[in-house]
């Protein structure tokens, strides 16, 4: 299958006037109920779009007491016009955490409260062949530190299915193993999830090895002291989330295959489901608390399934 680009982001208009003090007092609820940056960054923003891009050159609103649910209807016919379904259901489940937050804070009526989501159709989900795993993993098989620290991440990522922040979040102390989330001899990672929850998950010997042979480089670099396990290379400093989701980006472009950090998630899940590991423990190993991402993996593994017992059924003569 030919290697496809995402989409380009276009800049948001996130200047929401009159309407930015209620996003303010939103962002300082959000923090306060303990949901994760990007969650808040998430919310906040999708509030300041609807404000900017809508509510402020399309509609007599001026403040948020003014908003009826047809302006919320007219915006997402818009995001529905522009963007994907699942995006606009996103943007959808955003402003309803606003409204549900300032209808109760001001006592006043929820213009979204018999409003429904834009239904998300369901769609394939992007797994990876066997020939791209490998190809992918052969673009950092030298002996280079960035080799072994990207050959690593790789492995880990596909071992585990972890999301980048989470990746990105693993901390290493090798003066203090008792504050390691990573542990080589019962190949087990302490994750820090999404709502500052924990779990704990396995890893196969594959990344076992990886890491291990990365950590013997890792202890020579300027940085080593540092609790984060991925450093940068030529001495930097540690990884960001975002610098992480470059390389990855980067090593798929080295062997022509278009690859992000999430399809090692996609791919993990189904493989897990298509295997017949069980459901509920795949929740757990993900950090799920609701069964809607189970169900779509659960329709890609039956697909899949299905797809095989075709070629046993009608090739066989």
């Amino acid at each position: 299958m030919p290697m496809s680009a995402p989409r380009p982001r276009q800049p948001k208009r996130l200047a929401a006037g009159p309407f930015q003090p209620a996003i303010s007092s939103f962002r300082l609820h959000l923090n306060a109920e303990g949901k994760s940056p990007k969650t808040v960054r998430t919310y906040v923003e999708a509030v300041q779009w609807f404000a900017a891009t809508h509510l402020r050159p399309h509609t007599d609103c001026a403040d948020w007491p003014d908003v009826r649910g047809d302006d919320v209807k007219e915006w997402m016919v818009y995001l529905l016009d522009h963007y994907s379904d699942s995006y606009a259901n996103n943007q959808y489940r955003a402003l309803q955490q606003f409204f549900k937050w300032y209808s109760e804070d001001e006592e006043l009526p929820n213009p979204m409260a018999r409003l429904k989501p834009p239904k998300v159709g369901e769609k394939v989900v992007p797994v990876f062949t066997e020939e791209e795993l490998t190809s992918l993993s052969r673009t950092c098989k030298g002996k280079t530190f960035a080799d072994r620290r990207d050959q690593a991440i790789i492995e880990l990522f596909k071992a585990t299915g972890i999301r980048l922040s989470e990746m990105a979040g693993i901390i290493y102390d090798p003066e203090r193993p008792d504050r390691n989330d990573i542990d080589l001899d019962s190949r087990e990672l302490r994750v820090h999830g999404k709502g500052r929850r924990e779990r704990v998950v396995k890893f196969n010997y594959d990344a076992a090895r990886a890491i291990d042979r990365y950590l013997r480089l890792r202890s020579r670099q300027a940085f080593a002291h540092s609790p984060r396990l991925w450093l940068g290379v030529n001495n930097r400093a540690p990884m960001t989330a975002n610098g992480i989701y470059q390389m990855i980006a980067r090593r798929g472009r080295e062997c022509g295959v278009f690859v992000h950090p999430h399809k090692f998630r996609h791919h993990f899940s189904h493989t897990w489901l298509d295997k017949g590991g069980n459901e509920g423990d795949l929740m757990e190993l993900n950090g799920w608390s609701s069964p809607q991402m189970l169900r779509r993996y659960g329709a890609s593994a039956r697909n899949a399934r299905a797809r095989r017992t075709y070629d046993r059924v009608m090739t066989e003569k």
